[in-house]
């Protein structure tokens, strides 16, 4: 996640808590020009159960979208918001050991951030919503429009931003990285006399890095929108869920707005929140709909170069979103690919290029005439939007895992689902117990910064779901099972 990014939403998340939960954090400097009063905003619905609806801005206004030529400007009021500073500090570390045959390698590595930022004093801008259903009442959509088009296409949702957020000064964030690591390998071999040679490497990689942005003012760091209810011409309405009609003569609203079961995409979308201290066996009913997709990265001819792609990217975020976004078009679009260059970075691209290397994406691609993606190409969006939606610290502790210890997780987590009894500990994959507890310790923080608790009782080892609520527990274990999966054998 960008400087940038990381600073306004932590901005809204301090804010949820005296709204109503309406705040959008922007992402993106680049898109603060667009977020300008009644600016068209696409959201696009989530295509699994636990992600969250992502925001797009648009170059266009909602006028641009209405027929007829009489414009009208929106009336928007002004008030000064709050001052806002903000210091945080994370501190991280692990570290992991492989030992095959003759060869014995030992990795270490920490690290911690701090940033600082200053908002200044903030202002406020609020469309009078009043005044813009009374300038709407008898205007007509225009449906030959291509954005109304592609959106109804898609079965997004058409937005207009009701309320900014934006600096008044011009202000700065500041973060400092430091990252230490270190590796050592010992390569033990047998002489022609008996005796036992042993050759050692060992290096260290010291990074700091220090990172500075001025914002200018009139900056907008949040907003919130008024979603469009598109029937047989545009309906705008103080908390309506935006859609377009069906042919039933039905609104289809945002997956999102609704708190029942759904199919999109030929997904289920039915959104069954994990119970809280619950033993792991509470998530097997929503992990076996997703299984049988993942089972098939174990079949794909270029898996391992697909593992290391993605294990890259664990340590960037940006790369993350980017790529789930990227294989989120390609499925919607039923496995035609129609490449994005300029909303894609390198990664992307290379991974788009890996999948394409793959027969059964490769036949299917070019043809619409299937309604849905290839499983295979489902399957990799399946984990890569698990990895996406799992927080920096889990990211951070994966990273620190060697594809063995991975697979012995994965291992262990499937025993603890098995039954809702402690395992007992003769169970336990010998890996993990390596190390002097080193392992152990990893596994443990790994689970946690999900919202899963490990811990050893009298009859054994026992994990449960922890006290906050939410899908972490659920998508760690499909992104265990999904990279355990593409460590499955050779190309």
């Amino acid at each position: 996640m960008s400087v940038f990014s990381k600073a306004t939403s932590s901005f809204v998340r301090q804010m949820q808590g005296d709204r109503d939960g309406s705040l959008i954090h922007v992402s993106r400097p680049h898109d603060s020009h667009k977020l300008v009063p009644l600016a068209v905003v696409v959201k696009r619905n989530r295509y699994w159960p636990w992600q969250r609806p992502k925001y797009q801005p648009s170059d266009f206004i909602l006028r641009d979208l209405l027929q007829g030529d009489a414009a009208f400007d929106p009336d928007v009021t002004e008030s000064p918001f709050i001052s806002y500073n903000e210091t945080s500090r994370d501190d991280k570390s692990g570290n992991w050991k492989a030992k095959a045959d003759m060869v014995q390698v030992d990795v270490e590595g920490e690290g911690s951030s701090k940033r600082k930022l200053s908002f200044g004093n903030l202002q406020n801008q609020k469309v009078t919503v009043k005044r813009l259903l009374e300038d709407c009442r008898d205007r007509k959509l225009d449906m030959r429009h291509y954005l109304v088009q592609q959106v109804q296409k898609r079965n997004e949702v058409l937005a207009v931003l009701k309320e900014r957020v934006l600096t008044t000064t011009p202000c700065g964030i500041t973060e400092t990285q430091k990252k230490q690591g270190s590796c050592m390998g010992v390569l033990n071999l047998m002489g022609m006399l008996g005796t036992e040679i042993s050759v050692q490497e060992s290096f260290s990689v010291n990074v700091d890095r220090d990172i500075s942005l001025e914002i200018p003012a009139q900056t907008v760091i949040a907003y919130s929108l008024l979603e469009l209810e598109i029937q047989k011409e545009l309906c705008l309405q103080p908390e309506t869920f935006g859609g377009f009609e069906s042919d039933s003569g039905t609104s289809s609203p945002s997956f999102d707005t609704v708190d029942q079961q759904r199919v999109g995409n030929g997904i289920d979308l039915s959104r069954i929140q994990p119970p809280k201290r619950a033993p792991l066996s509470a998530l097997n009913s929503e992990l076996q709909k997703q299984e049988e997709s993942l089972c098939l990265l174990a079949e794909l001819p270029v898996r391992r170069c697909l593992f290391e792609m993605l294990f890259k990217s664990l340590e960037d975020r940006d790369t993350l979103s980017l790529q789930e976004q990227a294989l989120a078009d390609w499925c919607c679009r039923a496995g035609v690919l129609e490449l994005q260059p300029q909303r894609m970075n390198a990664p992307s691209c290379a991974l788009l290029d890996l999948l394409c290397l793959v027969p059964a994406i490769q036949s299917e691609n070019g043809s619409a005439a299937e309604c849905s993606p290839p499983p295979q190409l489902t399957a990799v969006h399946l984990l890569v939007s698990a990895m996406e939606a799992l927080p920096d610290e889990t990211l951070f502790q994966l990273t620190l895992c060697s594809p063995e210890i991975l697979q012995a997780i994965d291992e262990l987590i499937c025993q603890l689902r098995g039954s809702c009894q402690p395992l007992p500990d003769n169970s336990v994959p010998a890996i993990l117990l390596e190390e002097d507890g080193k392992t152990w310790k990893l596994l443990e923080q790994l689970l946690r910064s999900s919202n899963v608790t490990l811990e050893r009782v009298k009859d054994g080892l026992r994990a449960e779901t922890g006290s906050e609520e939410g899908d972490l527990p659920l998508v760690l274990c499909l992104t265990i099972r999904g990279l355990s999966s593409l460590c499955n054998g050779d190309d």
